[in-house]
């Protein structure tokens, strides 16, 4: 019977924001036999130099790569279609006129917002404290599978909004789903009431009276399993026994980060900055 050390495990990989080019410098490094499986914790593309490239790789993957959508990705597709307009940092252009344009967004579209397996759940920035694992997923899908369907348009011109900012399992329609948007694409702190601050993003040491980051509320459901999270790029790079997050900022002029879920082995790339730390 074959050892499960000779398994290829995952290897989980913080925002990428269409840093390609350092991609494929940490795969050399962390993945050199080109046989793991990655796990993508979201934000793939955007304020980086080459999120074209890093959409053709990710997609070229195939089942190698688990993906799951950060905000950056929404905000692809909603400026594709029209629903919203191009910011000045963003960096798009290359996706938004390339041949294959509309095959990589219906794959954009197609990918879930959260991953669970092996006692890991994936996503772009948290959980609300309510959700279970199996909780987490289910309500993720209830986002792809509108996303996924044939008026996907229809619902990014309600995705976008701070209301609510609490969860409630009695929320439904646009309300709920925008609602499972922005807790696992945009969440890093929890005021006393429960509700989403969206306004701060210093690190979690550094949060003002109130508040708290998400996972470090009490009784937070997931802490049975490890979650696998992005988005907080002034957090750096997390372990603890049950988190990893992933973000150490390469589009600042961080670092690319990739932890085998094996081991907890991390392996970095120090990264050219492509934008201002203090426009951030």
């Amino acid at each position: 019977m074959t050892s499960p050390t000779n398994t290829p495990q995952p290897l989980a990989i913080g925002d990428l924001q269409g840093c390609n080019a350092r991609l494929g410098a940490l795969l050399h490094r962390a993945d050199p036999d080109n046989s793991r499986p990655l796990w993508f914790a979201g934000d793939l593309v955007n304020r980086g130099p080459h999120s074209l490239a890093a959409l053709r790789r990710l997609r070229a993957l195939g089942d190698r790569a688990t993906v799951v959508l950060g905000n950056h990705d929404l905000h692809l597709l909603a400026s594709a279609t029209g629903v919203r307009k191009t910011h000045r940092s963003d960096t798009l252009d290359d996706v938004m006129l390339a041949d294959d344009r509309t095959a990589l967004l219906d794959w954009v579209r197609t990918r879930p917002l959260a991953h669970l397996a092996d006692g890991h759940l994936m996503v772009h920035a948290g959980v609300f404290a309510q959700w279970t694992p199996e909780e987490t997923v289910a309500l993720a899908a209830e986002v792809q599978a509108v996303l996924s369907g044939p008026h996907w348009v229809d619902f990014l011109r309600v995705m976008y909004g701070n209301t609510p900012t609490r969860w409630s399992n009695s929320l439904s329609g646009d309300d709920r789903l925008r609602t499972i948007v922005n807790g696992l694409t945009r969440m890093r702190f929890i005021d006393a009431e429960g509700g989403m601050d969206f306004e701060v993003k210093e690190g979690a040491d550094e949060a003002p009276p109130g508040l708290t980051p998400w996972f470090d509320v009490a009784n937070r459901r997931t802490a049975e399993v490890t979650v696998i999270f992005g988005h907080w790029s002034t957090l750096g790079l997390l372990i603890r026994p049950n988190l990893l997050g992933l973000d150490t900022g390469c589009v600042w002029g961080g670092s690319l980060t990739a932890v085998s879920l094996s081991d907890r082995e991390v392996f970095q790339v120090k990264c050219h900055r492509e934008r201002d730390p203090s426009a951030h």
